[in-house]
């Protein structure tokens, strides 16, 4: 008559283990969830302490040229990241800190006009380096063809 007992006992010692084994998952699926938000909120912070907000409003984005108020929330992404809108990106005279400017096409920022040939959009540093890589590659293919 024990043993009938015995087996019972061996079986919810079975079943207490797997419970105990599910209950062990459940709280290492806890840790790890709480692990994840803890580095949200971290991350959170740190975005606030650099000036942003949890809020997730951030104040709009308008062109660098003086007196522009341009919004630059529907602009294209190019002219987003450069902080211009098209209209002076492509202006040959734009006030920018008080100083006459261009916007140069190949640096993709704003630059005295000096630093321009009349009424080229590219500034003659950048302009010299790509004409240099043209004229190279224009020696090199007229120097095949002539052995």
């Amino acid at each position: 008559m024990e043993s009938p007992k015995f087996g019972e006992d061996k079986r919810s010692l079975k079943d207490q283990k797997m419970e105990d084994e599910d209950l062990e998952e459940e709280e290492e699926d806890e840790d790890e969830s709480s692990e994840a938000d803890r580095k949200r909120s971290r991350s959170a912070t740190r975005s606030s302490k650099k000036g942003g907000s949890c809020s997730g409003y951030a104040p709009p984005q308008l062109c660098q040229a003086e007196n522009c108020s341009a919004d630059m929330a529907d602009a294209k992404r190019y002219h987003r990241r450069h902080k211009v809108c098209e209209v002076h990106a492509k202006a040959p005279v734009v006030v920018v800190a008080g100083l006459r400017q261009r916007f140069c096409q190949q640096c993709s920022r704003f630059h005295e006009l000096s630093e321009f040939d009349e009424a080229k959009r590219s500034c003659r540093r950048r302009l010299a380096g790509h004409n240099e890589r043209r004229r190279k590659s224009s020696y090199d293919y007229q120097g095949e063809g002539s052995n």
